[in-house]
């Protein structure tokens, strides 16, 4: 007789007891009503939707109200766990495989953006994957992905947070999207072209708003960076690992300029970036005095990639092969769990899911 049920390998069903007997719990960002119950009227009405008994029924309606939820919000569903399984072939005890769209839905990244930690990695992801994986993602994951977007973007108009880098994220993802909708097709598009135009012409709305955004100067009252000795400044520069970073904070003064245009900050920048690079090693480290670095770093940018920084990552477990948020943690076996994390870059995220 054939087994008509859950797999017994899966962790089960969450229940929680109540006054009338015990209750399953669906997550779908709400506990669901269980709909167990109908009655006489409802199966003589016209409803063809309610024809439904026992599971059918609470499967139909669980559908349903998960349908309403996604259509009436903007957020992605809350998922109770906040990691997922990097799953690339199938086993006995697993079938199938992770998708890109599926890990960027149960990764919460939307509670991610409001992390100032983690904002600088998730717009570098989504930069990703607007450049070449946005045809790989499902219908759902594509909604999901410009939910989030929308809210990097109101982050940046609100906060004034690094809105050059959120400049970039949109100029990618409009040049993306005018190929494919202009040049390519709608052959590769999830869903109707006209929604795509839709989204092409709000994407243009928020390079409007970004380059119309005045950042008010802040009346401080106390020592501003400007009253610090100049080897504090100095040293804070020297903090500093993004080149444009530099650049802008040297137009601001002219004591600042100065210190910007330092051949020693430029020859540091260069020994941070392209140390690990073949020919770039021994050049960094040579002594001469007729080097002018700052050229000799954006000459090295064009053929070396720049490392990266972040605040906080994605962390992938070796043992379990489960991709997660440090913070939330993961049900790790191993004996020495920290030995088995590896800190997952954005580029390494995408090639995570590459088949």
């Amino acid at each position: 007789m054939p087994f008509l049920g859950k797999d017994w390998r899966s962790p089960g069903w969450s229940w929680t007891k109540t006054e009338h007997g015990w209750k399953r719990l669906v997550f779908f960002g709400h506990e669901l009503d269980d709909n167990r119950e109908i009655s006489l009227k409802e199966l003589c009405s016209d409803n063809n939707d309610n024809l439904f008994v026992g599971d059918v029924c609470e499967l139909a309606t669980t559908k349903r109200k998960k349908d309403l939820y996604n259509n009436n919000t903007k957020s992605q569903f809350v998922f109770r766990d906040k990691w997922i399984y990097v799953q690339k072939g199938s086993t006995k005890e697993r079938h199938g495989y992770c998708t890109l769209g599926e890990a960027l839905n149960r990764l919460d990244f939307s509670s991610a953006i409001q992390d100032m930690r983690r904002f600088n990695y998730v717009a570098k992801l989504f930069q990703l994957i607007a450049r070449s994986q946005l045809t790989s993602l499902s219908g759902a994951a594509q909604k999901n992905y410009f939910n989030i977007l929308e809210k990097i973007v109101r982050k940046v108009l609100e906060d004034h947070y690094n809105p050059r880098l959120v400049k970039e994220l949109l100029q990618d993802l409009s040049s993306t999207l005018h190929s494919l909708t202009i040049h390519v097709g709608r052959c590769v598009l999830v869903g109707n072209v006209n929604i795509w135009l839709c989204r092409l012409e709000t994407i243009v709305k928020w390079q409007q708003e970004l380059n119309n955004l005045q950042i008010p100067e802040q009346m401080c009252t106390g020592v501003s960076f400007s009253d610090l000795p100049l080897h504090m400044q100095n040293k804070i520069l020297y903090k500093l690992s993004d080149a444009c970073d530099i650049i802008n904070l040297g137009q601001a003064t002219p004591t600042l300029h100065d210190l910007s245009e330092n051949q020693m900050l430029w020859k540091k920048l260069c020994h941070f970036h392209f140390r690990d690079k073949p020919f770039c090693g021994s050049l960094v480290l040579t002594k001469t005095e007729n080097v002018d670095w700052k050229l000799m770093y954006f000459t090295l940018q064009k053929h070396y990639p720049m490392k990266e920084q972040y605040g906080d990552t994605l962390h992938f477990c070796k043992h379990c092969s489960i991709l997660f948020w440090k913070d939330f943690g993961h049900p790790c076996t191993a004996n020495d769990p920290d030995s088995c994390l590896m800190p997952i870059s954005p580029q390494h995220f995408i090639d995570l899911f590459k088949f």
